[in-house]
């Protein structure tokens, strides 16, 4: 074994005993306990009995194999020789690169060149990532568009379809156009109708049978509110609904079967379902461009509701049916269908008892005929003795007549089976602003500017006026209780006015800082709904 000191290390020495040696590494300072052969502090240090001196045990062995196989050797280095030192733990001292401060700057750089690199590699993959996920978008949004041109192309398939199929009916069994039909084909880019078939008159006309023979023994309610506690009534509840940046409620209707949720129409053109019975709106239903005309729920669906606006649209709007008593998730509530017939702004929408059909009224001097499971406008009703635009619109509640209020003062009546105006009642001195059926099937009250006006269906007349209101102070709504024996009326407050009791008013709301809007009655008159134009909707009725 050789060392830099000791190149003889290995081979034969003057002979000394083992007593010597220790006696003689015992004598050697102590402060320096470095391996022979690498120079460095040794992990497993080993001493010499022959030379005294100090190695590491795995390199002091790996000579001792090297200088076995040495010809020539007259006493090599034995492992026998070779006796292990005991030594304490201690920490495994720096490398000589970081023992100074140019050597521990050249480790700092080192460490900031890996970080450096790992971040560019880092920023790689994020790069990569974002331009995987633009193209899935990019692709995503192109999947889309793709799908709703396919859903729009096969909706008016549907609809061509439906078309031709009612319009077969009507065809000559010869097969052959003749001048007539030429001079009613409709206009290029204009959607031929399919008009009121056979089909929706034997369905109208066998429903509106079975609710006059109901009518003839419709009894009244044992729980209708009497006059005594409708005089009672008290506000129950202000609730503010719309936005204030275009305050005002201009339509509203109660949900069948669950008055407590109540659908209004806006300036701000939302659709809101308040929820009276938690206090709190359920959902706004955003959907239409300009204020909203009219709201109303289908009669024998709740989960149906349609809306009408200035935007010159109808929408269907639906939720689904859930739980075993068919309770509706008002949150659920979306756009089921959209028409845009008319060129100018509905004023007035109106369901028909089947929950099937609905009539629109517009400015433009026309009134649509809609079937919502169809999702078709079956007809689109022009006529030329009508010189201004519709301003409200009502069916009798047997379904077969529609009642429509101008601008031209006039309160037209007319035939739905045949789209025909069967009568024309003249009084008013100014637009008609709101109309509204009685349950018995033969009162019709109108309002306009100058009040109010009742009109007997039998006789074709007007047997009442009322004026609610002084000169230049404008009538806005009307509407009967479904027992017909209560008339509410708003315009500068809130009115219900007595049937039996010769059409006296029998209580008067004036706590209404605005123009009243429209106003409805809950089940049995046990509640009133009013809107006005400050957005809130206020509740009367019988305090606890």
């Amino acid at each position: 074994c050789r060392s830099a000191k000791n190149p003889t290390v290995g081979f034969s020495q003057p002979q000394e005993t083992s007593r010597d040696t220790v006696a003689k590494a015992t004598a050697r300072p102590t402060s320096i306990m470095f391996c022979a052969i690498s120079g460095q502090t040794p992990e497993d240090p080993v001493v010499s009995t022959k030379t005294g001196l100090l190695y590491e045990k795995r390199l002091a062995e790996k000579l001792i194999a090297d200088a076995a196989s040495e010809e020539g050797a007259l006493e090599p280095l034995r492992s026998d020789d070779l006796v292990g030192i005991k030594t304490s733990a201690a920490v495994k001292p720096r490398p000589p690169t970081a023992t100074s401060v140019p050597g521990l700057l050249g480790l700092l750089h080192n460490e900031w060149d890996s970080v450096m690199l790992e971040q560019h590699a880092l920023r790689e993959q994020l790069f990569a990532m974002r331009k995987e996920l633009s193209h899935s978008l990019y692709t995503h949004d192109a999947a889309m568009r793709v799908i709703a041109r396919l859903t729009k192309e096969r909706d008016e398939s549907r609809n061509a379809l439906a078309i031709a199929e009612r319009a077969g009916h009507a065809a000559p069994a010869s097969g052959k156009r003749t001048a007539d039909s030429d001079a009613e084909a409709p206009k290029e880019g204009k959607r031929a109708k399919a008009g009121i078939t056979p089909d929706v008159v034997e369905a109208m006309t066998a429903l509106s049978k079975e609710l006059s023979k109901w009518r003839k023994k419709r009894p009244i309610s044992q729980s209708l509110a009497s006059v005594e506690t409708i005089q009672s009534y008290a506000l129950l509840g202000l609730q503010p609904l719309h936005k204030t940046t275009a305050a005002g409620i201009t339509a509203c209707d109660i949900m069948p079967g669950r008055p407590s949720v109540v659908a209004t129409g806006g300036v701000d053109t939302q659709v809101v379902l308040f929820d009276r019975s938690e206090g709190k709106i359920a959902k706004a239903l955003s959907g239409h461009s300009k204020r909203v005309a009219s709201v109303q729920f289908a009669p024998k669906h709740s989960n149906v509701l349609v809306s009408a606006g200035a935007d010159k649209t109808a929408k269907v709007w639906r939720a689904p049916s859930e739980g075993n008593e068919g309770l509706v998730d008002l949150t659920k509530f979306q756009i089921a269908s959209t028409f845009k017939e008319h060129s100018g702004e509905i004023t007035a929408l109106s369901m028909h008892p089947t929950s099937t059909y609905f009539v629109t009224a517009s400015a433009d001097k026309t009134w649509s005929f809609y079937d919502m499971e169809s999702e078709l406008c079956l007809t689109q009703v022009a006529d030329s003795s009508v010189s201004a635009g519709y301003t409200c619109a009502s069916f009798h509640p047997d379904g077969l007549i529609l009642g429509t209020g101008t601008a031209e003062n006039l309160v037209r009546i007319w035939d739905v089976k045949s789209q025909e105006n069967v009568a024309k009642f003249e009084g008013h001195k100014s637009p008609v602003t709101s109309m509204s059926f009685s349950e018995n099937g033969y009162h019709l009250a109108t309002c306009a500017a100058d009040g109010v006006k009742l009109w007997d269906l039998r006789k074709v007349k007007n047997f009442k006026s009322l004026t609610p209101y002084e000169q230049g102070v404008k009538t806005t709504s009307v509407k009967f209780d479904t027992s017909g024996l209560y008339l509410g009326v708003g315009g500068s407050d809130a009115r219900i006015y007595g049937v039996k009791q010769d059409w006296e008013v029998v209580k008067t709301f004036a706590d209404v800082p605005k123009t009243v809007n429209a106003l409805t009655f809950g089940p049995d008159a046990e509640t009133i709904f009013v809107c006005s134009m400050d957005r809130n909707l206020r509740v009367y009725g019988k305090a606890a």
